[in-house]
């Protein structure tokens, strides 16, 4: 269990700001901050050199992201001949920050901790007392020790943060993986039941069709066996198909028809328009205007056999629309049972996709179905 995290927030302007934006904002702020610090504690009648060791640390800061250990060697004489003890602990910073605990760390430390304690020029330090050189010694530990750890800090919090987006992924990884298993063996088991039952039921169907087709006399009697045989055989080959992506454990929305594929579906007396590009189309929406095209026509030919019917399918509004329009049906057409359970169907498919289907009987005592889809 990875414990709860309160990320740091920063402010909206510089979260979104870009990585060599908020470079060039750090390096300005410390150079800004070491001239300050130069600036402000320069006494009345300093060394000639002093001010130019001093001033030359602020302008190393400069170098700092790219030499980090000259930065501190740079920076080391404007600390002790000068007053640059910001600019010097910056430096170190920034030098622990790359190095983390390197001998170039531990040598930049020791440097600014010994301008720290020593003072110059060398007679003022000789005269100070054992109380205050133990004073500027704790100083010197506590001025070189402080830059070190929060550079060394900054550094080892980033490389957490990376190793705890690791064990995310990883776990994200993991849960992936043990779903896919799970759905390996749903899916091998729903392909054994579908092969088992519902391909052999189908199976029977088209055997009795053909006999069927075979025994009787009456010519509408036969049509409708041939084309409830026809229908069977088409159901066996998708199931199949079906059945072997289960198995396979492959995306079954691989082998699924689309848009592209629904002028196929046209029979005597159908007429289809079709003016989208069924490449613009996105998978899911493409699939459901088949199967909506597909259950319409398949409602037509149980209910409605030989009335003339038309397909279009149009883009309007950033929705793809589906229309199947029928006339009225023959009469002595035979009436096939129905559940109604194909148009509820494509309304819940319709709901999933946020689409609209809408269906019920035209003037002209035909059937209309319109469904659309979100684009």
């Amino acid at each position: 269990m990875l414990p709860r995290q309160f990320p740091l927030r920063l402010p909206r302007a510089l979260a979104q700001a870009s990585q060599r934006t908020r470079a060039v904002a750090s390096d300005v702020a410390a150079v800004v901050l070491a001239a300050l610090d130069v600036w402000l504690v320069v006494p009345e009648a300093p060394p000639w050199y002093s001010p130019w060791f001093s001033w030359l640390s602020v302008a190393a800061l400069l170098l700092r992201r790219y030499l980090p250990f000259g930065t501190v060697l740079l920076c080391v004489p404007g600390f002790f001949f000068g007053w640059a003890q910001l600019a010097a602990m910056i430096a170190l910073g920034s030098l622990a920050k790359r190095e983390l605990l390197s001998w170039k760390t531990v040598v930049g430390a020791s440097l600014v901790c010994v301008c720290r304690f020593i003072l110059w020029p060398w007679v003022d330090f000789l005269d100070l007392t054992w109380k205050q050189h133990v004073l500027d010694a704790m100083y010197g530990v506590l001025v070189s020790g402080m830059p070190v750890a929060i550079g060394m800090l900054i550094t080892v919090r980033g490389q957490l943060s990376a190793r705890i987006r690791d064990l995310a992924r990883s776990r994200d990884r993991e849960k992936r993986l043990y779903a896919a298993t799970v759905r390996a063996a749903e899916r091998a088991k729903l392909a054994r039941e579908m092969h088992d039952v519902v391909s052999h039921q189908v199976t029977l169907i088209a055997m009795q069709a053909g006999a069927l087709q075979v025994g009787t006399e009456d010519p509408e009697s036969r049509e409708a066996a041939a084309t409830i045989r026809a229908l069977s055989t088409q159901t066996l080959e998708e199931l199949r198909e079906l059945v072997g992506v289960l198995r396979s454990g492959g995306d079954e929305d691989e082998i699924q028809p689309g848009l592209d594929e629904v002028d196929t579906l046209a029979q005597d007396g159908v007429a289809m328009t079709i003016s989208v590009d069924p490449v613009d189309v996105p998978p899911p929406v493409s699939r459901a205007a088949y199967r909506t095209v597909q259950e319409a026509l398949t409602n037509v030919r149980k209910h409605a056999g030989g009335a003339r019917t038309l397909v279009l399918v149009t883009e309007a509004e950033g929705h793809l629309e589906i229309e199947v329009r029928n006339s009225r049906p023959r009469r002595g057409q035979a009436a096939f049972p129905s559940g109604g359970h194909g148009l509820l169907g494509l309304r819940e498919r319709a709901s999933l996709l946020s689409g609209t289907l809408d269906a019920g009987p035209t003037s002209d005592g035909g059937y209309r179905v319109v469904a659309r889809y979100p684009l």
